[in-house]
């Protein structure tokens, strides 16, 4: 069966079309500023074969439209029929779900109560649920939330030391987030260790433009660093990550800001490490000006820093620590970062392995064969997270 994988964002949206149970990707992609003049549509196919395309893209329903009819110009597939199923990738699931589910109305409903948990995420999720479902009516349509996998946290994990009827009346409360990822990294974690994912006691460290870490024992996610929403936790490319609450007051009082979505937006775009840098959000721009300025190393030295703390703060939380795990694009990509961090968490017994560590972009043990700790470079893959929980709901409705 065939089943496509979807990721909407506010002006943009990325594919994979798959062929399962085999897991063969036989076309990725993405659509770029939709909405916006110049809108970019990539799409490879054939073992590598790239197609690229510029038009004026109004919307997600054309953009949807525009991906069908050159899935069909380029010969993926033959008809729309052949796509069985459609999963989609939605960042908050509040705690409605805690798994992924067959879209229905109430399920639609749903998405659309808690919206302003992920305002910038949820409503274009919805577009592109609504989108696909228009062109493909036949195909299974499946949510698949982030938030989902972090349901299983303990309650004095994600209570906040607030009135406790703001969580019992407003749902306020720790969600998280990157948690398709983290549960794809913990499975292939276990087989790379080869112990069952159930006796593990596992960090996962998802670090890209947003970072979070999760600590997972016996395959459930036990305690994660975002918050009610993706802000805090880690200092991540532009987000602060922990601050204190009350310095927001303090500088919207100083810098004269009236509104409350300003400070949000300066604390989401504005700060991290383009924020402490001054140079650029990018960690691989950073490192090369950081040997001559100050504030690039320091914000580099936050970011490990707060990985550490938080490594720590799980070891301790979990009772042990079995193994370390680093994805998305720092964490697969960047040695130097594994690196320090693994060096800071030396005296814990963890050693490196440099030769592997300087491999890029594949899974492999980078830690000592004398380590305490076993710590694992593991490219992240929510797409075929999505794909197969497609499948899974697709028998259960057959």
């Amino acid at each position: 069966m065939e089943i496509l994988a979807v990721n909407s964002g506010s002006s943009s949206f990325k594919f994979k079309l798959f062929v399962m149970p085999e897991e063969k990707v036989i076309a990725s992609g993405q659509i770029e500023r939709i909405g916006q003049a110049g809108s970019v549509t990539t799409i490879k196919h054939n073992q590598g074969e790239k197609f690229q395309r510029k038009d004026n893209i109004k919307n997600h329903k054309q953009a949807v439209q525009i991906l069908m009819d050159l899935l069909l110009e380029l010969k993926i597939i033959h008809n729309y029929s052949e796509i069985d199923g459609v999963g989609h990738r939605v960042v908050a699931g509040g705690e409605y779900f805690d798994h992924s589910v067959v879209v229905d109305d109430d399920v639609i409903a749903k998405i659309h109560k808690i919206a302003d948990m992920a305002p910038l995420h949820n409503p274009a999720n919805l577009v592109g649920i609504e989108a696909f479902k228009k062109i493909l009516p036949h195909a299974t349509s499946v949510v698949v939330f982030d938030t989902a996998f972090h349901q299983t946290i303990p309650e004095e994990n994600f209570i906040y030391s607030v009135p406790y009827e703001w969580y019992e009346k407003y749902g306020v409360r720790r969600y998280g987030a990157h948690g398709t990822s983290h549960r794809y990294v913990a499975g292939e974690a276990a087989k790379l260790m080869g112990r069952p994912l159930e006796d593990l006691k596992l960090v996962s460290c998802h670090l890209g433009a947003g970072g979070s870490l999760c600590a997972i024992k016996n395959g459930k996610s036990f305690d994660t660093s975002m918050g009610f929403t993706p802000l805090t936790g880690i200092t991540m490319a532009t987000r602060s990550g922990d601050v204190d609450v009350s310095m927001i007051s303090y500088m919207m009082d100083k810098l004269g800001i009236n509104s409350i979505t300003e400070m949000v937006y300066m604390l989401n775009k504005e700060s991290g490490l383009l924020g402490i840098s001054g140079v650029s959000p990018d960690s691989r721009d950073i490192m090369q000006v950081a040997h001559a300025n100050h504030r690039a190393q320091l914000s580099l030295d936050i970011m490990i820093k707060d990985v550490v703390k938080y490594i720590g703060q799980y070891a301790f939380e979990m009772g042990g620590l079995d193994g370390i795990i680093f994805t998305a694009g720092v964490g697969e990509n960047s040695d130097e970062i594994r690196a320090a961090i693994m060096d800071r968490l030396a005296f814990l017994g963890i050693t490196i392995n440099e030769e592997e560590n300087q491999k890029r972009g594949e899974t492999g043990i980078i830690s000592g064969d004398d380590s305490s700790v076993t710590v694992m470079r593991i490219p992240t893959d929510e797409e075929v997270m999505i794909a197969r929980d497609v499948v899974s709901l697709t028998h259960k409705e057959g």
